[in-house]
């Protein structure tokens, strides 16, 4: 019999080593872990700095050593490179190892714990960039939105004209002058009573009115198109379609102020806008209104009776923003109306309630630290690119994952620099204005650039969220997305390719038939939305007979049937067949890789260290039995010798007891030191009894889970009483022991729950306890 430091001999009953012996190796192999990493050197177990009797392999975590395995081996080469490698590179390597960086290829174990490591640290980052993310919004935005959308565009004057409902110049006097100015300028109570802040609008009560607002608009020169010769004598003007080349760029009107003369998109710091038409630019005429109502009324009078809007005028914007310090928001209202050169007025608005000024609660400068350490993230990964490019050169771009990390990091990088100017500009611009009151507060393009920040990290979060399949997508579970999609993308771009010719035919048919009357077909863009529209079942039928009652519904019945009923169902049927075949295929497979194997050799691990400190406790009161009456250190020294201890250990562990420093152990230290002995080896059987049931307890749940699936051909059982026994952690009891057949018909091998008791192994007869899967 095989033994470990000359003891173990009477731990294992030969009935039982025989059923050890008669699985072989091949019953402890688990396939992700057949390459094992080179083994090491092992010294010889001590009492106080116990090595591992097995470091490496499953297969000898169940096997006492043979006498041989104590002697030293030399190093492998590999090891002995790995020693003298140190210093930074061990440190970068160490600090950014991934899969990428790290020799994986021959090592699965390796490859699943940086794996498990990556997406650990990769998992703290998406906390990070959520809570970072997250913490820019809030609830508040929408109601804020909602209370200035209400106000400006639902709410009707006098009149009954709301800025929704304006379809001509007059309608747009009649709301600026009521709904407009009403709106604006809040400086007294519902009950008429002051509001004591002087000539300074509070809107709602509670959000401050910043600077003043204004209001400008885009004109067209006259005779920018030809009118026909048959006409020329009736129409005396011409006014086209707005062209920024064709923008009227001389003063009209009174000449004097700048509600008269053009300016430039640079002279008044504008930006574009993007309006239902057309895009139109940041220039033309412009007039500021005042601090008061009554100012602003005046400014309006003389507008309107100097003729400022003509057939010229393209477009009109209203700006203005907001600021409340209750939620520390700001508000930049853009109303547009716009008038086409075929006649009337559409209304369109734009409001962006944006957060500019940052650190103000608890809560921003939690968000401070979150950015922070988002910063020190985004640098770690720009190493850690850095790194895996210097090793796979050009191949690290073949991998969709590599850039996706790229992206991700480009996309932080832009949000960071934006962050930093946005942090200055928006201080320069909050000093001019509490300077200087009086004039327009511009905040619109730090709003536009804010708003266009927040889609940023939008999609990089987006972008972060999918990332994280990258580092679960060795289970093949995880795997049957990117297996049916990959799969199957020869056959969806043929198909795509078949849709889109027969979706663009009936896009155009649509656009030219229905277009000068349907506005959901007004534009070939607006086709091709309504026709996926009609695909989900959100359609206007009605609109369609109306503007044409014979082609109208032959289009919607032939294009429901071929698109909904065939090609909708064909791209289906792809996608369909092709998971089948992935999903036989999987169920065919094993993982190659489980996370339940760490788990096991974390049990395994645990197992060793209670050996270890069993055999401590072992030795130390053989030694304390060896000799009558007092014992000297010399005669405890070499008990404990015999056993393969080291003498500075020996020593330590006399001199802790000996309080007296005569090298001589009394009656009253060895009690002391027995009483202490058994109390460690009860721990020691509280600590292995707590963890043999824990471990049978995950032992049955893997065995129900694998009840429903067949056992594998060689698959072998085997349960945690034995791995203790044959670790020499439990002594036999005393009695005969009870043999028993450990192969059950399928060749499975099946243990009681104690080979020495009758009563139990009679109520688990048949119980079989999975610990590894192996394949003969």
């Amino acid at each position: 019999m095989k033994r470990l430091s000359n003891r173990a001999e009477t731990h294992l009953t030969g009935q039982t080593e025989c059923e050890m012996e008669s699985m072989g190796n091949t019953g402890w192999v688990n396939q992700a872990y057949t390459d094992s990493p080179v083994q090491f050197p092992r010294a010889v177990n001590t009492i106080y700095d116990p090595q591992p009797v097995f470091q490496n392999t499953k297969d000898s975590a169940y096997k006492l050593d043979k006498p041989s395995s104590f002697i030293e081996e030399p190093l492998a080469p590999d090891s002995i490179h790995v020693k003298k490698s140190g210093g930074c590179c061990s440190f970068i390597k160490g600090l950014w190892g991934t899969t990428l960086t790290e020799n994986t290829s021959n090592n699965k174990e390796l490859f699943l714990r940086t794996t498990l490591r990556e997406l650990v640290v990769y998992l703290v980052f998406l906390l990070d960039i959520c809570l970072l993310t997250y913490g820019m919004t809030s609830s508040s935005t929408y109601y804020y939105t909602k209370a200035m959308t209400d106000l400006f565009v639902n709410t009707a004057g006098e009149s009954g004209v709301k800025f929704q409902s304006i379809s001509s110049m007059a309608d747009f006097w009649t709301y600026s002058r009521e709904p407009l100015l009403d709106g604006l300028y809040w400086t007294r109570w519902y009950n008429n009573q002051s509001m004591h802040n002087g000539d300074q609008s509070f809107i709602y009560y509670e959000n401050m009115l910043l600077g003043v607002p204004r209001m400008r608009q885009i004109k067209i020169k006259n005779n920018s198109c030809n009118v026909h010769t048959d006409f020329r004598d009736e129409i005396s003007g011409c006014y086209d379609v707005y062209n920024d080349r064709k923008e009227e760029e001389e003063q009209f009107g009174l000449i004097n102020g700048t509600a008269w003369t053009y300016h430039t998109e640079k002279e008044i710091k504008g930006s574009s806008h993007w309006g239902l038409l057309t895009t139109y630019s940041g220039a033309g005429y412009y007039q500021d209104l005042g601090r008061t109502k009554e100012e602003s009324a005046a400014m309006l009078a003389a507008l309107v009776d100097n003729l400022w809007l003509d057939r010229g005028t393209r477009a009109v914007f209203i700006d203005f923003s907001t600021y409340n310090a209750n939620i520390n928001m700001f508000c930049v209202i853009r109303l547009v109306v716009e008038f086409p050169a075929t006649g009337g007025a559409i209304s369109s608005y734009q409001i962006r309630t944006v957060k500019l000024i940052r650190y103000i609660t608890h809560w921003d400068y939690f968000i401070l630290a979150c950015e922070v350490i988002f910063c020190i993230f985004i640098l770690y990964y720009i190493v850690e690119e850095i790194l895996e490019l210097r090793i796979h050169k050009c191949s690290y771009f073949s991998s969709i994952w590599n850039i996706l990390d790229i992206v991700i990091i480009l996309l932080a990088i832009v949000a960071i620099i934006f962050y930093i100017f946005r942090a200055v500009k928006v201080d320069n611009l909050l000093g001019k204005l509490l300077e200087q009151p009086e004039i327009y507060a511009d905040f619109e393009f730090l709003a536009f650039w804010q708003t266009q920040y927040n889609n940023m990290n939008a999609v990089n979060l987006f972008f972060a969220w999918i990332k994280v399949f990258k580092y679960i997508s060795f289970n093949k579970t995880m795997t049957q997305l990117s297996s049916t999609l990959g799969r199957c993308a020869k056959d969806i771009l043929g198909f795509a390719v078949m849709f889109f010719i027969v979706f663009f035919a009936y896009a155009q048919l649509g656009y030219l038939i229905f277009g000068p009357e349907v506005e959901t077909f007004s534009t070939f863009v607006k086709c091709i939305f309504t026709q996926f529209r009609i695909i989900l079942g959100d359609f206007d039928y009605d609109a369609i007979d109306r503007a044409n009652r014979v082609l109208g519904p032959i289009y919607f019945v032939s294009y429901v049937f071929v698109v909904f009923f065939i090609l909708l169902n064909m791209f289906l049927a792809i996608i369909n067949d092709t998971y089948s075949e992935v999903k036989e295929e999987l169920s065919s497979q094993k993982d190659e890789l489980h996370f339940t194997d760490l788990i096991k050799q974390s049990y395994l691990k645990t197992f060793m260290k209670l050996k270890h400190k069993n055999d401590k406790i072992s030795d130390v009161q053989k030694a304390l039995h060896s000799g009558s009456g007092e014992i000297e250190f010399k005669d405890f020294r070499k008990t404990l010798k015999r056993m393969g201890h080291d003498d500075h250990e020996i020593t330590a562990a006399f001199s802790q007891f000996d309080r007296d420093g005569n090298q001589i152990l009394d009656e009253e230290e060895q009690r002391k030191m027995k009483t202490q002995l058994e109390e460690k080896r009860d721990a020691l059987s509280a600590e292995l009894n707590s963890l043999e049931k824990k471990y049978e307890k995950d032992l049955q749940e893997k065995a129900s889970s694998d009840r429903k699936q067949p056992l594998a051909d060689g698959e072998h059982l085997l349960r945690v009483d034995l791995i203790m026994d044959k670790l020499a952690l439990r002594d036999p009891p005393e009695g005969p022991q009870t043999a028993a057949d450990p192969t059950a018909a399928d060749g499975s091998v099946q243990v009681p729950m104690d080979p020495w008791s009758k009563d139990e192994k009679s109520r688990t007869a048949g119980r079989i306890y999975p610990v590894f899967n192996s394949q003969m």
